[in-house]
């Protein structure tokens, strides 16, 4: 089914508007998935915050001009789904995750920070942790050096209290 003008000129503003908010845009080929995988992978993208669309290539790259995402505009061909997420792993993280279950959904690279990534740079961006997860790695690190100090004192203090009692 075609679009008319004031349909395009919706998409366009809609895809820019996601362009305009989002650190990564992952681009994969879905060329034979059934609906019912593809209704797996919308649900999991939008569960992690992810826009997931299926777009005409030619609206996609009107509507990455200009924008940070525009380094992959030579990728645009083919049955394409795009990927913007505002969490800088989320996208590469939902699609890397579906494409190790599924075969037929092919990562073909992405944008992050300006800069293109190939397949393996978005299967490098997946396998970082999330935020939340970082954020928690570091809170354990600096409530180590603390924790261990106050193990420390506990023990001389229990140490300190035997002795005490032996004396008396």
């Amino acid at each position: 089914m075609s679009l008319n003008r004031s349909e395009k000129e919706a998409v366009i503003n809609e895809v820019t508007s996601l362009a305009a908010k989002a650190q990564t845009l992952v681009i994969a080929e879905y060329r034979g998935i059934t609906v019912a995988d593809m209704t797996k992978l919308r649900v999991a993208a939008r569960s992690q915050g992810v826009s997931l669309s299926v777009l005409k290539n030619t609206l996609a790259r009107r509507a990455v001009a200009g924008s940070a995402f525009d380094v992959v505009a030579d990728q645009m061909t083919g049955p394409l789904v795009y990927g913007f997420s505002e969490d800088a792993v989320a996208a590469a993280k939902v699609v890397a995750d579906f494409a190790k279950t599924n075969d037929k959904l092919v990562i073909r690279g992405g944008a992050f920070a300006g800069k293109a990534l190939d397949v393996n740079g978005v299967k490098q961006l997946a396998n970082i942790p999330s935020k939340e997860v970082l954020l928690a790695q570091l809170c354990g690190l600096l409530k180590s050096p603390i924790s261990r100090t106050a193990v420390v004192l506990g023990a001389l203090a229990t140490k300190k209290g035997e002795s005490e009692a032996v004396a008396a």
